[in-house]
């Protein structure tokens, strides 16, 4: 099998193609992923192009979350200590129920109901 001339593929159709496989089999399409399958097959893609074609394809792309992020939750996780944002969701709730006692209260009664 020989590979196709750049003019004769239109690339776009051949990242819809892929992308589509790619969904029918449960795995998310992503544009490192489609680019790798493409340049198997000759074709040569910018990752630029691949993810407006997914985005237009309705494909939402990942969600980046900052480092500060990642490493607040990874210190949260391996020691067990109360991160910035567990003190900022408890400020929320208790601000919530009007005052630390109540809230402390309501988490109370949440426990006795769960045993």
């Amino acid at each position: 099998m020989s590979k196709p001339a750049a003019r004769d593929v239109n690339k776009s159709e051949e990242i819809r193609k892929v992308a589509a496989a790619m969904k029918a089999t449960g795995q998310k399409p992503r544009p490192v992923l489609i680019i790798a399958q493409l340049k198997k097959h000759g074709i040569a893609v910018s990752s630029p192009q691949v993810s407006m074609v997914l985005k237009r394809m309705g494909f939402t792309p990942r969600k980046r979350r900052s480092s500060d992020e990642v490493a607040a939750q990874g210190r949260s996780i391996r020691n067990g200590a109360i991160s910035v944002d567990d003190l900022v969701a408890a400020k929320k709730f208790v601000s919530q129920f009007g005052g630390a006692d109540r809230a402390l209260a309501v988490i109370e009664a949440l426990r006795r109901l769960e045993d």
